[in-house]
């Protein structure tokens, strides 16, 4: 292998001069075309467009830092002739500048655009009149060519790309820098092109491209993992929303742990923080947190938790006379308060005094004995480490700007100011937000960007010291609301992010962050040097907050496909988080199977004491940790450019990877979706019916993992649907019919049949009473005696193990003891595997020849 520094020099020296045998495949012609090897994909280019081959524009930006891995620079290398930039100019100097780049028609394409400003979810069709505002990212079918091309704004200097659309069914790229005092005229890259013959391949290539072009971030298969994306976990939001405290802090672990789903992650949602309005005393907690929306006005005023966890002391819980939690009567507090507050803010619209209503208070159960010194949140996380030894690890939540309002002037030792907050014209036709509006309102205490990184290692450094391993960092783009006099979105977004990061290597072992509502490109682009891992959908909803009844079903659908189809690009930087969900929900099992299959952190938001345990246990093992995917689950070919969400025909189908094998889910999620008239998700009740569909061998892209590139290669397999409970021998091209109602779904696990010649073929399943039962197979082989065929099987978790065998075995060994078996005509072989500390199980199936 060459030095890294020999690696820059040769592959950048070859940018610049380009490669005489790699042509660029995308050309501009004279009548204003942008085609790919002579197909036309755009049509009526304005002349200021430019469009140039990536080898004469990429250049390495950062020479101090690391180069990126030579496996990366080699694809990059091979794929050079592959991808071009395209450009524009304009007379004057702007903040904003918006331009078409032509338009398409009759041409599949499938879009990723913002529908709010934190999320991001999918749209289909076949012109660029259809493109939504906020398109990061496209998706074109190139038939012609049997191939795909990708669109993909970039950034560019202090500049940010988007796609909207334009007049006369024009796709318009938006190109702006976020401040009236940083402006420009000319660009040379501010939005990408690449072509392939695989669209998964696409767009890794295209990342990989814009990975070494632009130098500001790491693409997910060069970074660490949290070890949380291997477990299960409970977060407390849903259970307690800002009335969190440590009382139902310590119960929701206890009930987990002693009904055998142990939680090994816990993440304290908001409601910990010390934070009040500018209108409260600047030293005290804001008792009036319970009306819609209030936290959203709310400064941090400290970086020590609030009074409610500043309470506790070592052992509150853990003696006789701890006190009890009661979810139901915390409940009924709790919407007594939202009743009062809601009262009150009538009043205050109607002009009226409701200074005769009772004062707001706070939840909390602890008050600690004379002459015991509190110990805070780093005597309650000593506590649960203590008792419950399988909590491996404890996240709290707060703000990119440190609370929803960022942080109070005057409370702190930093610089902060608050800044007047207003979201861009970008945003205009996104749906309707109750936080967008409560931030415009109040404004954020915005951090002097100087002080970025003490802001950063000053809150994470004291929870550090109290036993956090992680944060989960939310409302990240408020950044885009202030920057107009931080010199842009992109330079103070940089800033902010560095500081981050910095922090995180230093506190959070580099890993221990998953980042919210951060679904823009600047995010991606900017921020993921370190951070491996953020969510890739929409909030779990249990509910319509609009009100429609039938919500509680269709949102799930639709929460699914948003996690799905952002994958495609989002996974190519983190690992994607597809958020909690309550085990006794009216869907969760259609959330759960969501979740065995999606490749990251499995995590629930239940109440104290609701849960589903026979559903949690297919998804967790006794120990607490899972039996998680090798890759994050995508939409199958068939379904990249049709709609599963009100379309009226299409099943959403989801693909993956296990060790030795794969899995395909499907799920009618139809029934709801974007509405662009009224710019938000609603019901489309004609689509909300049951469906047909068909699975095949071949929906999984086993070239995407190591471990499975070769079974592209076997011509049968077993699949094992979960539902139906049934085994089919499959060729690799034939199809299975699905039939599902509305809100259900299919798990179908893909078992490679090995075959060792004659008449014994064998395929390992996993276990059956798993929700990814093929996960539990840590290995499988044969090994070819005299007399026999010995089937080799490690397995991870206890149950019944399922495997199918044309020839009935002369025994099954199970760590070295004879074990009985279950064996019938068409194949089906089980056995039961019991549980010894997460120890993996080694068996041996002989078969005689």
């Amino acid at each position: 292998m060459s030095p890294p520094n020999m690696i820059l020099e040769k592959i950048s020296s070859y940018f610049r001069r380009g490669k005489p045998d790699q042509p660029c495949r995308f050309s501009l012609s004279s009548y204003r075309e942008i085609s790919v090897d002579g197909i036309s994909l755009l049509s009526e280019v304005p002349q200021n467009i430019t469009l140039s081959s990536f080898s004469s524009v990429c250049r390495y930006p950062n020479f101090d830092d690391p180069p990126p891995p030579e496996n990366i620079l080699k694809s990059v290398e091979s794929n050079v002739g592959n991808g071009a930039f395209i450009g524009l100019s304009v007379e004057e100097p702007l903040d904003r500048v918006l331009c078409s780049i032509g338009k398409f028609k009759n041409r599949k394409f499938l879009s990723l655009f913002r529908f709010k400003t934190w999320w991001s979810t999918m749209l289909t069709g076949s012109s660029s009149s259809e493109l939504q505002m906020e398109t990061q990212l496209i998706i074109l079918q190139v038939e012609e060519l049997n191939s795909y091309v990708l669109i993909l704004p970039l950034i560019e200097g202090g500049f940010r790309s988007a796609i909207h659309p334009g007049t006369d069914g024009q796709a318009v790229l938006c190109v702006e820098s976020g401040s009236t005092q940083m402006k420009a005229k000319a660009f040379a890259s501010c939005a990408y092109l690449h072509v392939g013959d695989n669209p998964y391949h696409l767009v890794r290539e295209a990342m990989t491209a814009v990975r070494v072009h632009l130098g500001t971030f790491r693409l997910l298969e060069e970074k660490e993992l949290p070890k949380i994306v291997d477990c299960f976990g409970w977060c407390t939001w849903d259970a307690f929303y800002l009335t969190v405290e440590p009382v139902g802090v310590w119960n929701g672990v206890k009930s987990l742990a002693e009904n055998g789903v142990p939680a090994r992650f816990l993440i304290i949602d908001d409601g910990w923080q010390s934070i009040n309005m500018d209108h409260e005393d600047p030293l005290h907690d804001s008792k009036d947190l319970t009306g819609l929306g209030s936290q959203m006005l709310c400064r941090l005023y400290r970086f020590k938790e609030n009074n409610k966890f500043t309470k506790y002391w070592t052992g509150a819980l853990t003696g006789p006379n701890a006190p009890l939690f009661d979810q139901k009567e915390h409940d009924r507090m709790f919407k007594e308060m939202v009743e009062l507050a809601e009262k009150k803010k009538a009043l205050e619209e109607a002009g009226e005094d409701g200074s005769n209503l009772p004062d707001a208070r706070i939840i909390e159960y602890l008050e600690a004995p004379k002459g015991v010194e509190p110990g805070g949140l780093k005597a309650l996380i000593g506590d649960l480490r203590r008792e419950f030894p399988n909590l491996d690890d404890v996240y709290v939540w707060h703000a990119l700007c440190g609370a929803w309002g960022g942080v109070r002037p005057g409370a702190t030792h930093l610089n902060s100011k608050v800044t007047s907050a207003k979201a861009g014209p970008g945003l205009a036709k996104t749906m309707f937000d109750l936080a967008v509006v409560m931030i415009e309102k109040g404004g954020i205490g915005l951090v002097d960007p100087n002080e970025a990184d003490e802001f950063y290692e000053a809150m994470h450094s004291y929870l550090a010291d109290a036993g956090v391993t992680g944060v989960k960092v939310d409302v990240i783009h408020t950044l885009e609301y202030v920057s107009e006099d931080h010199g842009g979105r992109v330079k103070l977004a940089k800033t902010y992010y560095d500081g981050l990061t910095k922090s995180l290597r230093k506190n959070f072992n580099g890993t221990g962050l998953i980042a919210s509502m951060e679904q823009c490109n600047d995010f991606f682009f900017l921020a993921t040097n370190q951070i491996s891992m953020a969510r890739v959908g929409d909030d779990f909803w249990f509910e319509d907050p609009n009100g429609d009844p039938m919500g509680v079903y269709w949102l799930q659908g639709v929460h699914m496909v948003h996690c799905s189809y952002n994958s495609l690009w989002q996974g190519q930087f983190v690992r994607p988080d597809w958020d909690m969900f309550q085990s006794d929900h009216i869907c969760a099992e259609f959330h759960a199977a969501s979740r065995a299959i999606c490749g990251g952190p499995v995590y629930v938001s239940d109440k104290v004491g609701h849960h589903d345990l026979d559903l949690l246990r297919k998804l967790v093992l006794p120990d607490g940790t899972i039996l998680r995917c090798q890759h994050y689950a995508l939409p199958t070919r068939d379904c990249l450019f049709e709609n599963p969400l009100f379309d009226g025909k299409t099943l959403l189908k989801l693909w993956n990877l296990n060790k030795f094998g794969g899995v395909i889910g499907v799920f009618n999620c139809q029934g709801a979706g974007w509405y662009p008239e009224e710019h938000r998700c609603r019901a489309y009740p004609e689509c909300y019916k049951t469906m047909s569909g068909y699975l095949s061998p071949n929906d999984v892209e086993w070239e995407q993992e190591e471990c499975t590139i070769d079974y592209r290669k076997n011509k049968m397999f077993v699949v094992y649907l979960h539902k139906a409970g049934n085994l089919h021998l499959m060729k690799a091209s034939e199809k299975l019919e699905i039939t599902l109602e509305p809100s259900s779904f299919e798990i179908a696990m893909i078992a490679p049949v090995l075959e060792s010649g004659g008449e014994i073929k064998f395929a390992g399943v996993g276990l059956e009473n798993m929700l990814n039962s093929g996960g539990a197979i840590e290995l499988v082989e044969q090994k070819i005696e005299e007399k026999n065929v010995v089937c080799l099987v490690k397995i991870k978790g206890a149950g019944m193990f399922l495997a199918n065998s044309s020839v009935k075995p002369e025994k099954v060994v199970l760590d070295g003891e004879i074990v009985e078996f279950e064996w019938r005509n068409d194949g089906v072989l089980k056995f039961e595997v019991s549980w010894n500390d997460g120890e993996v199980k080694d068996v041996q199936i002989l078969i005689s020849k």
